[in-house]
């Protein structure tokens, strides 16, 4: 039986059965878009679907280094860290990189956990999609860095003078990729065996950077992928002795790193609903409306597409991430780019986005705000024309500048409560903060050969 055919909580139990294991992975992820997760024991497993599990809630109560939050509501030192109800999802199920036999399952938090659930919220805005009679379809693109590396080696460093596999720039290089045949093919297996197909992989602008597409999928599917993608070409590069980030921003030297998703929506019949033949740019007025709610809202639905302070590295002038809420057709210096064509192919790409965000909350933002723009009938800014950096923007279209300014927008946003509810933008809005205020407490390089002598 093929993981793709599981659909069914007895499919799940057949398929198991059928390899004759005695445990399969189950993983969920957390506020950072982290995968956390355990083996489980086929008893334990069969028990799970059929009446779900209990998981320590503190993966939604601690940041990317394992401290605990101390300003939260939903779970604390306050509440005992109690477990939350678990469902695993059948129809999840996928072979595992270099585990000859093993099955991955993804669960998501459920009960009051569900509120503040990563997965659960995008799992609420696409919901209000289809109430509206449209479908999303997604597709993330990622650019991550690659180092001859070790977990041990970069820390013996001091995360200095590291080692990328490749040196200098040479973007769409074909020299590279064929001497580095071998790596990319190994990644190439992986996404299709675990069922994260890449549309298309190649080099990009700087030492040891790759840039992977994934296929386009139903909007849920497509975030599920990005986040296992991320996860697992962390692992394949560790297996290998190397290590990636999907940091936004590692060195001042080079561009950031982008995590760019392309969105379309389709009516119920499965016809575009972006596309239309008559218009200027084949641009549907549900698309421009759309359009208009993701321009609008961006600023203040900001930190759950720029999540870490690491993120606002990235946004300056000239190094591809855009500053300032703005559209334009096949520009990519702007936030929003439309992408004209067929039925097929009209489609957004939200470009805001680093590849340090947890891919459920960025697609929720994406797909949210826009939806917003239709409900409410806006109408975006005019298109941006040449280089967006070069231009003054109107005042409403600037985004915050640090994750803290993000943050305080993000959490008086009444667009993100009618979206993702209450106890999400509190839940999310203190553990930015916390984000934020931890980095306060720590002396950085900067300030050390700045003041250390002078002042």
């Amino acid at each position: 039986m093929d993981p793709r055919d599981v659909t069914t909580i007895e499919d799940a139990k057949r398929i198991v059965e059928a390899r004759q294991l005695t445990h399969v992975k189950v993983g969920l992820f957390d506020n950072d878009g982290v995968m956390r997760g355990k083996y489980m024991s086929k008893a334990k497993f069969f028990s799970s679907l059929d009446k779900g599990f209990s998981f320590c809630d503190v993966v939604l109560g601690w940041d990317v280094k394992d401290q605990l939050y101390d300003n939260t509501r939903y779970t604390g030192w306050h509440t005992g860290y109690p477990d939350a109800p678990v469902r695993i999802l059948p129809a999840s199920c996928r072979d595992v990189l270099d585990e000859d036999g093993m099955l991955l399952f993804i669960a998501e938090f459920a009960g009051d956990a569900e509120a503040v659930c990563p997965r659960g919220v995008l799992h609420r805005v696409i919901d209000k999609a289809h109430r509206m009679g449209l479908i999303p379809h997604a597709a993330f693109e990622y650019e991550f860095f690659l180092f001859n590396e070790t977990p041990h080696s970069i820390r013996a460093k001091g995360f200095r003078n590291l080692e990328t596999v490749t040196p200098d720039w040479f973007g769409y290089s074909m020299i590279r990729n064929s001497t580095y045949s071998d790596l990319y093919q190994r990644i190439l297996a992986m996404t299709e065996t675990m069922d994260f197909p890449l549309e298309g992989i190649h080099s990009e602008t700087g030492p040891g950077v790759i840039e992977a597409a994934l296929n386009v999928d139903h909007a849920l599917h497509a975030a599920d992928k990005a986040a296992l993608f991320k996860t697992y070409m962390k692992v394949l590069a560790q297996k290998e002795n190397m290590m990636a980030t999907f940091m936004a921003k590692w060195s001042n030297d080079y561009p950031g790193q982008s995590g760019h998703i392309h969105l379309s929506l389709q009516n119920d019949d499965g016809s575009s609903a972006f596309f239309e033949e008559n218009t200027p740019h084949h641009m549907s007025e549900l698309q421009r409306h759309f359009l208009a709610g993701q321009q609008r809202l961006m600023p203040e639905l900001l930190p759950m597409v720029a999540p870490s302070i690491n993120s606002y590295r990235r946004m300056i002038p000239g190094f591809w991430a855009p500053t300032d809420a703005t559209w334009g057709i096949e520009n990519r210096t702007t936030a929003l780019r439309v992408i004209t064509g067929s039925p097929s192919s009209q489609r957004i790409e939200y470009r805001i986005g680093a590849a340090d965000a947890n891919p459920y909350l960025a697609l929720a933002v994406a797909l949210g705000s826009g939806l917003l723009g239709i409900e409410h009938g806006w109408e975006p800014h005019a298109p941006i024309e040449g280089n967006a950096y070069s231009q003054s923007h109107a005042s409403e279209l600037a985004l915050p500048r640090s994750l803290w300014d993000a943050t305080q927008r993000f959490k008086h946003s009444d667009a993100a409560k009618q979206l993702f509810g209450d106890d999400f933008v509190e839940h999310f809005a203190a553990s930015r903060e916390w984000e934020e205020q931890e980095c306060r407490k720590h002396v950085s390089d900067w300030e050390l050969n700045r003041y250390f002598e002078i002042i």
